[in-house]
């Protein structure tokens, strides 16, 4: 009897640790010891349809018992029992009652003992990768702190606690490299369920990367008070990120930059160097187009958005500028406002006879005023963020 008290109490014990350890609740772990019991009734009888399994939830105390129903002369001896013996168990029993004999589920057959061990480790297996998968599923489209592990070819593992993720080398920051038991934020793509456990795909590419962390970083952005309406992402090199603020007394751009540029630096560390320009989200598409460019100064934007085309004209010291290298920040800002760019230089506007096109008059107030203004203004942004790109040009 001791041993038997011991039994269930190790047996609860182990069930608690499988909770905590293993997300697995005590009531899936009951239910598959019932169903293990069945299955050796099963393969001890030939069927168990008429088997009844009780288990205490507190104790684990547990008793199989078969169900028979009383009859006068028995024709299924699995399903049925003489008034005669039932009287024997109890005199009260008459013809049409139900019996429960008890079984004793040490007397099973080697073979059905471990076909029960087997449904009941078979169900911790299935309980784990299904509690696994709905961890990682509800983790889809955010990002998570990962230890690397190991190289597979170009790929990377990365443990995010209970389970490795793969970082496909299309999904990593082209010249970026991973040491082991480095610490690395990644993006959750895709989570999928496998015989095996789940199968987690991540991304240090992906722009919703870039939303994540300013969501991470930034508590105007987290509540709400800041929403960030657009992002373009070249990985490794830049991002723009356009915002808006839902609060009037709230400055958005100064929000995600932070004091001193605090908050916007721990992300591009994070990011390791990548660049960030924070502009703000206007509706007006020519207004956006114009922060869009920037560092660069605009003299004037016209925007069709049924074609969904801009023609920009930039001064002439500013073309470069609004081009960047490699055409890259006339690309960003145009996947950022999801408008195709044409930029041309005041001179180029004039002998194409853009000024008049757009029936504009420019050169009402001098041109070196003009210039000293914008020049000044750039000089004000550079100070801030933009001194690297005044160096590239």
């Amino acid at each position: 009897m001791d041993r038997r008290i011991n039994m269930n109490k190790e047996l609860l014990e182990a069930m608690e640790v499988l909770e905590k350890e293993k997300n697995i609740s005590k009531e899936t772990l009951l239910e598959a010891i019932e169903n293990s019991l069945l299955t050796a009734c099963k393969n001890h009888f030939g069927k168990a349809d008429n088997v009844r399994v009780n288990i205490n939830p507190d104790t684990c105390d547990f008793a199989v018992y078969m169900e028979k129903e009383v009859v006068e002369t028995p024709e299924d001896d699995q399903l049925q029992i003489s008034l005669v013996d039932a009287k024997m168990m109890n005199p009260k029993y008459e013809v049409g009652d139900t019996v429960q004999i008890p079984l004793d589920s040490k007397k099973f057959g080697r073979i059905a003992t471990q076909n029960a061990k087997n449904v009941i480790l078979q169900k911790i297996r299935e309980e784990e990768r299904s509690s696994l998968y709905k961890e990682y599923y509800m983790k889809e489209k955010d990002v998570m702190t990962g230890i690397v592990q190991r190289m597979l070819g170009k790929n990377v593992s990365i443990n995010l606690g209970r389970v490795d993720a793969i970082l496909n080398e299309s999904e990593q920051v082209k010249g970026e490299t991973f040491r082991p038991t480095e610490r690395v934020k990644v993006y959750i793509l895709e989570v999928k369920d496998t015989p095996k456990g789940p199968r987690i795909s991540v991304s240090r590419t992906h722009p919703d990367l870039v939303k994540r962390l300013f969501e991470s970083e930034v508590a105007e952005v987290r509540d709400g008070t800041v929403e960030i309406k657009a992002i373009a992402r070249e990985a490794g090199s830049r991002s723009k990120i356009a915002v808006m603020s839902n609060d009037p007394n709230v400055d958005p751009v100064g929000a995600c930059v932070g004091l001193n540029g605090s908050r916007v630096n721990s992300i591009v560390n994070e990011l390791r160097g990548e660049k960030i320009d924070i502009i703000n989200w206007d509706e007006n598409p020519a207004y956006l187009i114009e922060n869009a460019l920037s560092p660069a100064k605009v003299i004037c934007v016209v925007a069709d958005e049924e074609e969904r085309e801009a023609q920009v004209i930039v001064p002439d010291y500013q073309l470069s500028l609004a081009i960047g290298k490699e055409g890259q920040n006339a690309r960003l800002a145009a996947r950022l406002t999801g408008f195709k760019i044409d930029i041309k230089s005041e001179t180029q506007a004039r002998e194409m006879g853009l000024f008049e096109q757009m029936g504009l008059q420019y050169g009402d107030a001098p041109e070196d005023t003009y210039e000293e203004e914008i020049q000044e203004d750039y000089q004000d942004y550079d100070s801030e963020a933009g001194q690297e790109d005044a160096d590239q040009q």
